[in-house]
């Protein structure tokens, strides 16, 4: 609808051609008189009583007018501007609907404004296009929809309203005037209306244009993307607007093939395709509108979607915007990003938001933008000047919070710092979106600033800020897969050996195999297999399958190549020919552990002399070769020698030095030293609980440590106290089914059942071979040392039936998995002899 204008006599041009809008437009101006006269001709205005003569010759006047609406009966109800139509399978999003509902229902009498705040393709226009539906619907006198996309578009609709509902004020001669004669008839009247301002881009502008009701019985409705605190106050509160939720996303799928007669392209990957789109609702359309023309079920189009190698623009093409929003989907995740890139910080907004779409999309922390890495990648990227010059001021703290904070103020990114340590999020079609365009040099750079800023800010230890490393092992996981081989080249990435780690760390032991494996698998591809990289890769998936002959061939390859390719003496061969020593003593082979001990100790010597880090390192490594094979007293007096170099060159309470006392404490506990095990293991539980802190890793170690010692001497009350606190640390920090938990609950098991308390003893060691075998695996050797120990706890109780059979069982797995001639395996060989015997003599 439009307000009818009355023209007054005499405005026209009196002769010639008119020009119509063009002309109204100069007469609206008040210019000067235009006199033109054709070949030959002679023409004539003003006084001349607008003559013109010859052929082509004329006269146009343009005079100021003065315009005024005609007098006119308002037909209610009003509706002005268009609101567009709703979706194909619009969801009503219930939970965010009462959310709506219930700020209105708080709302101040005289103001009620609700601003819908998201980032592009959310439903935000949606959902308040389902608003002013029903509005229109409950017969609502006056709905409004105006696009305020710009301040003077908003400002000509309610010039429009007012000349439609006879403002008082309203003469058609000022929009803005008359913009504001509606204004005020919104806040007085006792109609019901609604206005709805549909994508404010511009705070600043709107500031005087946002209408009001005294009467309360008005109410206004805005959605933008942008996050400023200037849309909210004054009466006005921010919704934010986040994409559907799993059900709502799967919900639109069903029903839009679903209403197409497509039911034949739903099948189980229709939750799988719902989150790898992000539950975005415009994404969602465009997917369904590409499967119904391309007859694709779910799964086949979600394994279209998870190729990474086709883009965006082929997967949600804007042919398939069968909802008419009008733009292809990147175009409108990004349509900020321009705004963004010309907002202080000038030229910062494009490579940070690139970094950040290189990460996970369920966040990373917000301490990572302050990270010298990030702060000289800033720099170097950010675009010059806009007057073309070059900025070589490196880029500050400051400026990288300032930023983020643009980024979330056009919705592109999210900030939220109590979320840590997933504050700083970007959802997955925009980082998708953002990624697609960059060539093999920008993922190049992105790659090494994100790693080395991920590297800056890792915990150590992170076992004691599980939460945070938890987060980082996701975003490199992430990183590796947006980046590829860019992580690897020119070397492998110590990011990735550190996640690594960090999955041993957190006891997972099939998790930290499978990222071992693969890590094997990727740097054995990309360099080489005799690369450095790949044998330290290889040697950390060895010590994971520590007890086990697949460790020792693998170590024993890693070695090989090494001796190979660096020589038999270099720094790295002997640290795997160390791991080795080590592998050999886990399975038996002890005489080749001591061996090869004795070859490294004799090099270490040779090359570094007798007292340096690592020779002493060398020695210790003999002791424990010497005590595995028995050889008690020699074990003794190597480890008692480097004890004392050790102390003379780092001091009595450097951790070394306590490590190397422990071992020496173990040393007399196997030489039948009891007395003296028990004193020095207090000694050393005493300085790390001093120097290291009562919960640290190795004074936990040296608590169960004592904890053993006192059950070997009938001190079963004591060990019992001591473990049960090492369990409760454990759990605390490391959670219930940690390696090093679990552990701790089979020892307090067996604490149990020496002190009698059988019945607690085999509650507590079914509930741990439950978790071993669920989280290590059923033939992981921790997982039959538990067996092993629930049987001995069975035949204690008078199950030996149950006893037999877990025996049996644990015996099958340590032939199949250490051999025959394992210790292990003689011991479990044993006992099951003695448990038949029992048997045959009851």
């Amino acid at each position: 609808m439009s307000p009818r204008w009355r023209r007054r006599r005499g405005d026209e041009a009196t002769s010639g051609t008119t020009e119509g809008p063009a002309l109204a437009a100069r007469q609206a101006s008040g210019g000067p008189e235009r006199i033109v006269a054709g070949d030959g001709g002679v023409a004539a205005g003003g006084d001349a009583s607008y003559n013109a003569i010859g052929p082509d010759s004329q006269v146009n006047v343009y005079r100021q007018t003065h315009v005024h609406l005609t007098a006119r009966e308002v037909t209610w109800p009003l509706e002005i501007g268009i609101v567009p139509g709703l979706a194909t399978a619009f969801q009503p999003r219930a939970a965010l609907r009462e959310q709506i509902d219930a700020a209105r229902g708080q709302r101040a009498a005289a103001v009620l404004t609700q601003v819908l705040s998201g980032g592009g393709g959310v439903g935000k226009s949606q959902l308040a296009a389902s608003y002013a539906d029903e509005a229109i619907r409950a017969g609502t006198d006056l709905v409004v929809w105006a696009n305020a996309g710009e301040v003077q578009q908003v400002v000509a609709l309610y010039a429009q309203a007012a000349a439609l509902v006879s403002a008082p004020g309203a003469t058609g001669e000022d929009p803005e005037r008359d913009a504001r004669a509606l204004l005020s008839w919104l806040a007085t009247t006792d109609r019901r209306w609604l206005v709805v301002l549909d994508d404010v881009t511009d705070p600043a502008g709107m500031k005087d244009w946002w209408p009001s009701s005294r009467t309360g019985t008005g109410w206004v409705l805005a959605t933008t993307r942008i996050h400023d605190a200037r849309l909210t106050g004054n009466g006005r509160r921010r919704i934010q607007v986040d994409v559907y939720t799993p059900d709502e996303a799967a919900a639109y799928l069903r029903t839009r093939l679903t209403e197409d007669g497509a039911e034949h392209l739903l099948d189980d990957g229709l939750d799988d395709l719902a989150a790898a789109l992000g539950c975005l609702p415009l994404a969602l359309g465009h997917a369904a509108a590409y499967m119904l023309n391309q007859d694709l079920t779910c799964a086949r189009y979600l394994a279209l979607f998870n190729d990474s190698t086709r883009p965006l623009e082929q997967l949600l093409p804007e042919e398939a915007d069968a909802e008419g929003y009008g733009r292809q989907i990147a175009t409108t995740l990004l349509l900020s990003l321009d705004v963004a890139q010309h907002t202080e910080p000038v030229g910062l907004a494009r490579p940070a938001l690139r970094l950040a779409a290189l990460l996970d999309p369920a966040g990373h922390p917000h301490v990572l933008w302050k990270t010298p890495a990030v702060l000289t990648y800033l720099t170097e990227q950010r675009a010059p000047a806009p007057d073309g010059a070059h900025r070589s001021e490196p880029v500050t703290a400051e400026q990288a919070e300032a930023v983020l904070r643009v980024l979330h103020r056009y919705a592109l990114i999210g900030i939220d710092r109590r979320q840590a340590p997933h504050a700083v999020r970007v959802h997955a079609l925009t980082a998708r979106a953002t990624r697609e365009p960059l060539g093999d040099d920008a993922l190049r750079a992105l790659a090494q600033a994100a790693a080395d800023a991920l590297l800056d800010i890792w915990p150590d230890p992170d076992h004691l800020h599980p939460a945070l490393a938890s987060a980082l092992r996701s975003n490199i996981d992430q990183l590796h897969q947006n980046t590829g081989e860019h992580l690897w080249r020119p070397e492998a990435h110590e990011i990735l050996f550190h996640a690594g780690s960090s999955w041993v760390c957190t006891g997972l032991m099939a998790t930290a195999i499978a990222y071992w494996k693969r890590l094997s698998v990727t740097s054995r591809a990309i360099l080489g297999p005799e690369h450095s990289g790949t044998l330290r890769a290889c040697a950390n998936l060895a010590n994971l399958y520590r007890g086990s002959t697949e460790a020792i061939t693998l170590t024993e390859r890693v070695v090989a190549d090494c001796e190979r390719l660096l020589g038999p003496e270099h720094h790295d061969t002997l640290r795997f020919r160390a791991d080795l020593v080590t592998r050999y003593a886990d399975t038996g082979r002890i005489t080749e552990a001591v061996t090869l001990a004795k070859s490294i100790l004799a090099v270490r010597r040779r090359r570094l002399g007798p007292t340096h880090p690592d020779t002493l390192t060398a020695r210790e490594s003999l002791g424990f070769a010497y005590s595995q094979a028995g050889r008690i007293t020699k074990a003794i007096t190597l480890t008692e020698n480097v004890l004392a170099a050790r102390e003379r060159l780092l001091g009595p309470t450097h951790p070394d030095t306590l490590r190397v006392r422990a071992n020496l404490a173990a040393a007399y506990g196997d030489a039948g030293r009891t007395a003296e095990a028990i004193t020095l293991t207090e000694n050393v539980l005493a300085d790390r609980e001093r120097f290291l802190g009562p919960t640290h890793h190795d004074t936990l170690l040296s608590r169960a440590t004592l904890a053993s010692a006192y059950s070997q001497v009938g001190r079963i009350t004591e060990a019992i106290a001591l473990t049960e606190n090492v369990l409760a640390e454990r759990e605390g920090f490391l959670g219930p089914t940690h390696v090093e938990t679990l552990r701790t609950r089979n020892q307090l098991a067996l604490y149990y059942d020496q002190a009698g308390r059988t019945a607690d003893a085999i509650t507590l060691e079914e509930s741990v071979l439950a978790d071993c075998e669920r989280f290590l695996g059923p033939t992981h050797l921790d997982t039959l040392h538990v067996r092993a120990n629930l049987a001995t706890s069975y035949a204690d109780a008078g199950r030996i039936t149950e006893a037999i059979t877990l025996a049996e069982g644990v015996l099958a797995d340590r032939e199949r998995l250490l051999g025959s001639e394992h210790h292990e395996t003689a011991r479990a060989r044993h006992y099951l002899w003695g448990l038949l015997a029992w048997q045959r003599g009851q």
